[in-house]
């Protein structure tokens, strides 16, 4: 018997099954080989629709100005004006109902180191101070700062400041005073690195935009904590910053001491205050609660109000500093 064609086909062939494309494509897929193929197309569909989400919620309820949420803001013209922020950090509550007995500590609620000697003198200076440039500077926009720190009080530190500058008149709570309405309160700030940065978004709340230049009024033995360490912190030129340094009297070493172990040097190894001993005075000082509006009325500041580098990446490195871009940069440039 001669062999078959060479070209002839088994018997058997002619009853393969014939299957799909789809079929073929979904054999290959949950095939041992394939299974990493088959988790990792599940795994990247799944991510496009959680990324889809994200960003419909986000579009849809993210807070822009012209919103419902800003429709009761009203700015005056002038403000667009203002370019100089003058910082009053806060440092206790004036509760008295009398401002001529302003000096009495039983009309403050004091920490016990606060007690004795002239800290409360020193106050008012800053208050009065703070006034004064907003009065001489018609650009100016003065913040008294400081939170709801004290659990016996509902009062902010700085409201309590500027109740107590219009009952001494230092303002007038009307249209006739030109400078009252370049006065307003940060309502948030728990030390002395939120005064600063608070400060800024207040400003910016308040008139639209961001200063150019900074001045803070507060003791003098805290002078170089703002410009060596919070300034730093934030990246503002040191051309455009000035601390205004006013104490009733001259202080003691024993002061100076003491910003040094429980201000400079904690700051100079915790920049942005969000580690051990500082973030721990924060939670002390927010006795109700309370977190600032800040992240939606400054966008642009949330990743330096999140800014906290490990603690074990280094102290005074600038591997540390804030390395984003910032608001400010662009009017500093050349």
């Amino acid at each position: 018997m001669l062999p078959p064609p060479v070209s002839s086909v088994p018997k058997y062939k002619a009853f393969r099954r014939v299957t799909s494309p789809q079929k073929r494509v979904l054999d290959a897929l949950l095939s041992r080989s394939r299974a990493t193929n088959l988790a990792f197309f599940l795994l990247a569909f799944l991510c496009g629709i959680s990324l889809l989400y994200n960003v419909r919620f986000y579009a849809r309820h993210s807070f822009r100005e012209g919103s419902a949420m800003f429709a009761t803001i009203s700015r005056p013209n002038a403000l667009a004006d203002l370019d100089h922020l003058v910082v009053v950090p806060c440092h206790a509550i004036w509760q008295g109902g009398d401002p001529s007995s302003r000096l009495n500590e039983e009309d403050w609620i004091l920490e016990p180191y606060q007690k004795g000697g002239n800290r409360v003198a020193a106050f008012f200076n800053h208050i009065e101070k703070g006034v004064e440039l907003a009065r001489q500077d018609i650009r100016s926009l003065l913040v008294f700062s400081g939170g709801q720190t004290r659990l016996s009080s509902s009062t902010t530190e700085a409201e309590s400041y500027m109740r107590l500058a219009m009952g001494t008149e230092l303002l007038h709570a009307s249209n006739s005073d030109p400078v009252f309405r370049r006065v307003t309160t940060e309502n948030y700030a728990l030390d002395s690195y939120q005064n600063l940065l608070f400060s800024l978004a207040r400003f910016r709340e308040f008139t639209g935009h961001f200063p150019e230049r900074i001045t803070v009024i507060g003791y003098e033995f805290k002078r170089m904590r703002f410009t060596q360490l919070h300034r730093v912190a934030i990246r503002w030129p040191e051309a455009k910053f000035r601390y205004i340094g006013v104490d009733p009297d001259e202080h003691s070493p024993s002061t100076e001491q003491g910003e040094r172990r429980n201000g400079y040097l904690p700051y100079s190894l915790d920049k942005y205050g969000c580690h051990s001993v500082l973030l721990s005075k924060r939670l002390q000082r927010n006795p109700h609660s309370r977190f600032h509006p800040y992240y939606v009325t400054s966008p642009e500041l949330v990743p330096l109000f999140d800014w906290c580098p490990s603690a074990s990446e280094g102290s005074l490195g600038e591997s540390t500093l804030f390395n984003e871009a910032l608001p400010w940069d662009h009017f500093f440039i050349g």
